[in-house]
């Protein structure tokens, strides 16, 4: 077609044409820099917004306390009278729980009465797919005597069922292995009082700033994790020693 023009015509298309192109390039700049400082505007205004947040935060203004106390709907092993109280928030699942499982255990032989060991549960469900389930056994088998002898199974055997796309039938083995009547247990795992259970521990430990596991509460104040069993151990006798100086 560009036969039918003269050659300074042609010339003229051209120029056009090649004007056309730059302005394109230079619109495709434009809006690809637009769009990168929109995002660099969005993720300040939302790191500013989330550092705000963060300062007005419950659990930056509040004292680490537990704010719901010790009753008779939770799970307690220990001395009843103990002027020691150590509170748990645990996650059946969490690798770091597993590895606190055996102080805590060590904990309950070496002081007997005189600590009180609580178990809340905590499940971290968003990461956890198995976290949930492994909390309903516990409680189910709680319903016939025997919460602390799951508890320590599904520890025990953690690496067995963490990662299983189904958990029905391990947890239902385990409870065959300790006696339970198996029908029960399989209705009380799938009860509206065994999930609210979960649920109000769970709450609870929200309303006292938990939000990662284990989380301990040594007579109703958050502690830091301790590096080694020894160091727990001193823990709890700085406790003993001040419970009695009180």
């Amino acid at each position: 077609m560009h036969e039918q023009f003269t050659k300074q015509e042609k010339r003229e298309l051209r120029r056009e044409e090649r004007e056309k192109e730059g302005r394109g390039q230079k619109t495709k700049i434009f809006m690809r820099r637009l769009a990168m400082w929109s995002f660099v505007v969005f993720v300040v205004g939302g790191t500013i917004f989330g550092m705000a947040q963060l300062a007005n935060s419950p659990s930056l203004k509040q004292p680490a306390l537990l704010l719901d106390a010790v009753s008779a709907t939770d799970w307690m092993k220990g001395g009843k009278e103990a002027k020691i109280i150590l509170v748990e928030y645990s996650d059946f699942q969490c690798p770091a729980c597993a590895a606190y499982y055996p102080f805590v255990k060590q904990l309950t032989q070496d002081f007997g009465d005189k600590l009180q060991i609580v178990y809340r549960h905590f499940p971290l469900r968003q990461i956890h797919k198995n976290a949930d389930a492994s909390a309903y056994a516990a409680e189910a088998a709680g319903r016939q005597g025997k919460f602390w002898e799951m508890h320590d199974m599904i520890f025990d055997n953690q690496s067995e069922w963490a990662n299983k796309y189904s958990v029905e039938e391990t947890f239902v083995n385990y409870a065959t292995a300790l006696g339970l009547d198996i029908e029960k247990f399989k209705s009380d795992i799938d009860s509206k009082e065994v999930k609210d259970k979960v649920e109000n521990d769970y709450l609870s430990g929200i309303r006292s700033n938990v939000n990662a596991t284990p989380t301990f509460f040594l007579n109703g104040k958050k502690i830091l994790n301790p590096r080694s069993y020894d160091e727990f151990k001193t823990i709890i006798n700085q406790a003993g020693d001040s419970a009695s100086n009180n």
